[in-house]
C-alpha cells in the first residue's frame, strides 16, 4: 500500500500536533493555513497533564520548551477584592498522572511545534506548511480540497483543524453549524514581570513570577493570570459579561483588537492593586467566548474533524488546546499500521471519532458547568465534582488505552 497522502487545513496547534503524531515513513503531509504566516499572537497558555505527557514525553519536545522557559503550573489560587487569598489548590499531579500541568507563551509551543512538524532532523518525511492557503471548501468523500486561490489539492486523509470558523465542518456535517455565543467575553493581555514589580500596590499580593494561576474574582468580572518565558511575562484573562464585539467572519477572535479604555471601564469597581495590569497593558485582544453543542458527527468519508473544528468548549477548565493534543495523538494511534493494514480510511475516521466523542464533549460539558452553574440542570454528563473531574480529566494515557478500557467496561 502507498503511503497515505494528507491535508491538514489550520496551521495551528492543532493542526501541527496532527502533523507530528501522524508523521511517519514517507507519508506525505501538506498543511494549509490562511494566513501569510505562520506564527501564534502572544498569550498564555496551559496543556494539563493528559497533553503534556504526549507533548513533552511522548513527542520528545520537553527540552526545547524548557528552552523557551516553560514553566510548571504549581497551584491554582483564588483571591477576592481585598487581596485575601480564598482557595489554595496544589496543583503538582506528575506522581498520580505521569506529567505536570505547564505553561507556555503561545507562540513559543507553536514555534516548537511547527518545528517538529517541518524540520528534516526527525523521523519521517518533514510536513509541508503552507501559508496563505485559505480553503473555500472540501469534497470529503473524494479527499478533494480547493482553495480560494482555485487550485485543487486531493489526499487520502483531510483533516479540519480549522478552528471555531471551520470550513471543513460545514463539508463534513453537511450544514452551517455557528458556535453559540456563552454570555461571555475574555480580554487578553501579556505585561512585563519587571513592570508589574514596580508597582506596590499589586506586589504586596501578588508576585507574578510565581508559578501558579490565579484568579481574582468580582462579582461578574474576575481576572485569570499566570507567568510565562521563566516568569519574565505575566499573561492575563479578563472575564467580562458579553461586550458584543463586532466580529466579521473573516476574522477570528484572537485577533480582534479591545478597546482598552472600554475595559479599564468594565473593571473600574475593582481596587487599585486589582486593575495594575489592566492599566499596563499595551496590547489588547478581545474574545468573545462561544461554544459548539455535541455535533451529530466529526467524520465524513475521508474527512475529520479535530480540535475547536470538532468540540471548541470554554476555557474554564483549561482544555481547549488538551483536548486537541489528545486528537492528534489520536489519529497518530489508530492510523500507525495503515500501510500495512487493510483497514480503509473511512474506517480508521469512524474509529477515532467513536473513541475521542464521549471524552471530549463530557469536557464540553464540564468546561460549561464550570462557567454557568445553572447548566448543570438537564445535563448528566456534566455532573461531577472537582476533584472527580480533574481524575477523570487526567488519569488519560492515549487513545488505543482509553479505547480497550471502554471496551472492558461494556464487557
Amino acid at each position: 500500500m502507498a503511503p497515505l497522502e494528507i491535508i491538514i487545513v489550520g496551521g495551528g496547534i492543532a493542526g501541527l500536533a496532527a502533523a507530528i503524531a501522524l508523521r511517519k515513513g514517507h507519508r506525505q503531509i501538506t498543511i494549509l493555513e490562511q494566513s501569510p504566516i505562520s506564527q501564534e499572537i502572544g498569550a498564555t497558555i496551559s496543556l494539563q497533564p493528559n497533553a503534556s505527557k504526549i507533548v513533552e514525553g511522548q513527542w520528545g519536545l520537553s527540552t526545547a520548551l524548557q528552552e523557551m522557559g516553560s514553566m510548571v503550573d504549581d497551584a491554582f489560587e483564588v483571591y477576592d477584592l481585598d487581596g485575601i487569598r480564598q482557595m489554595r489548590i496544589p496543583l503538582a499531579t506528575k506522581e498520580k498522572y505521569g506529567a505536570e500541568r505547564m505553561m507556555y507563551h503561545r507562540a513559543d509551543l507553536h514555534q516548537v511545534l511547527r518545528e517538529r512538524a517541518t524540520s528534516p532532523s526527525f523521523p519521517g518525511r518533514p510536513t509541508n506548511l503552507r501559508v496563505s492557503s485559505r480553503v473555500v471548501s472540501c469534497d470529503c468523500e473524494k479527499g478533494i480540497v480547493r482553495l480560494a486561490s482555485g487550485e485543487i489539492l486531493t489526499a487520502d486523509l483531510v483533516i479540519g483543524a480549522d478552528g471555531i470558523k471551520s470550513v471543513i465542518r460545514k463539508s463534513v456535517l453537511g450544514k452551517e453549524i455557528i458556535a453559540s455565543p456563552t454570555g461571555l467575553s475574555a480580554y487578553r493581555m501579556m505585561i512585563p514581570v519587571e513592570e508589574l514589580e514596580k508597582n506596590p500596590d499589586f506586589a504586596r499580593v501578588i508576585n507574578p513570577r510565581k508559578s501558579c494561576t490565579t484568579m481574582v474574582v468580582g462579582r461578574d468580572r474576575r481576572l485569570i493570570m499566570g507567568p510565562a518565558r521563566s516568569g519574565s511575562i505575566y499573561g492575563v484573562v479578563a472575564l467580562v459579561p458579553d461586550e458584543n464585539m463586532e466580529e466579521s467572519s473573516a476574522n477570528t477572535s484572537w485577533t480582534t483588537t479591545g478597546d482598552h479604555g472600554k475595559m479599564l471601564s468594565s473593571f473600574a469597581d475593582f481596587p487599585v492593586w486589582a486593575q495594575t495590569p489592566l492599566r499596563l497593558a499595551e496590547k489588547v485582544g478581545l474574545w468573545q467566548l462561544r461554544d459548539l453543542n455535541p455535533l451529530s458527527t466529526w467524520c465524513r468519508g475521508r474527512g475529520i474533524l479535530i480540535g475547536d473544528a470538532a468540540h471548541a468548549m470554554l476555557p474554564t477548565q483549561g482544555q481547549g488546546a488538551s483536548q486537541a493534543i489528545e486528537d492528534a495523538e489520536a489519529l497518530g494511534a489508530f492510523f500507525d499500521q495503515f500501510e500495512s493494514g487493510t483497514d480503509s480510511v473511512v474506517e480508521i475516521n469512524r474509529d477515532i471519532f467513536e473513541c475521542r466523542y464521549d471524552r471530549a464533549t463530557t469536557i464540553q460539558a464540564y468546561s460549561r458547568q464550570a462557567a454557568k452553574p445553572a447548566t448543570e440542570e438537564g445535563d448528566k454528563k456534566a455532573k461531577m465534582n472537582p476533584a472527580e473531574f480533574m481524575d477523570y480529566n487526567c488519569s488519560y494515557s492515549g487513545a488505543l488505552d482509553w479505547k480497550m478500557r471502554h471496551v472492558a467496561t461494556m464487557i
